[in-house]
């Protein structure tokens, strides 16, 4: 089993920066594959941005693209914490978002390819 927990959701103004962390553990995770994906009230969830670990592409939503950057930030005690920054927030951003954990490194994109999940972490965008 994996578990993830995600963190650093809030409320933040149009133009605004935020930081989402995604603790993850229950087993060696070098060749996992861990996603962001974000779901809106009313809408499908959607991918935000992956990154595995042990390196590799790193794949990022047109939506977000070029204002997200995912990165590793550490491991330790077996647990491996990721990031995910973004940038010139808009409205739309606001969603639920979620972490997620598949092994391997393919690059997919789609939430029945992901195995584990996150409860998630709110982020607002006020205009």
């Amino acid at each position: 089993q994996v578990q993830l927990v995600e963190s650093g959701g809030g409320l933040v103004q149009a133009g605004g920066s935020l930081r989402l962390s995604c603790a993850a553990s229950g087993r060696p995770l070098d060749n996992y594959r861990i996603a962001w994906f974000r779901q809106a009230p009313g809408k499908e969830r959607e991918f935000v941005a992956s990154i595995v670990w042990s390196g590799g592409t790193i794949m990022y939503g047109d939506a977000v693209k070029g204002r997200a950057t995912a990165s590793r930030d550490n491991v330790k005690n077996m647990v491996y914490t990721v990031s995910l920054r973004m940038n010139t927030l808009k409205p739309e951003d606001t969603a639920l978002y979620y972490c997620a954990a598949r092994r391997g490194v393919a690059l997919l994109t789609d939430t029945d390819d992901y195995e584990y999940w996150g409860q998630g972490t709110q982020v607002t965008v006020s205009s």
